[in-house]
C-alpha cells in the first residue's frame, strides 16, 4: 500500500506542475515606451530609442521611460586568457 501511494505522489508531482501558469514572454524589440495622457490614457511601446519617443511626445502631454520588460541584449561570451607553456 505505501508502494502505491508514493508512486500515485510521483506521478501527480508532474502533472501539477505541467499545468501551472507559464511566465509572459519578455518584449524583444522595443526598449522605449510612451504614455500618453487625457482622457483615455495609454501605453504604447513601439520605439526603439528615447529620441525616437521623445521626438513623437513633443507637443502632447505624454512622457518617454524605458521598457522594463524588454529583453536585455544578449553578448558574446568572453574569450578567455590562455598562456602558452613553452619550456
Amino acid at each position: 500500500m505505501r508502494i502505491a501511494a508514493a508512486v500515485t505522489a510521483l506521478l501527480a508531482v508532474p502533472a501539477v506542475l505541467a499545468s501551472a501558469p507559464i511566465p509572459a514572454q519578455a518584449q524583444t524589440g522595443y526598449a522605449v515606451c510612451l504614455r500618453v495622457y487625457g482622457p483615455a490614457t495609454y501605453n504604447e511601446c513601439n520605439y526603439t530609442s528615447m529620441a525616437q519617443c521623445k521626438a513623437t511626445a513633443s507637443g502632447r502631454a505624454a512622457e518617454c521611460y524605458p521598457n522594463a520588460f524588454a529583453a536585455a541584449p544578449v553578448l558574446a561570451p568572453r574569450r578567455g586568457y590562455r598562456r602558452a607553456y613553452g619550456y
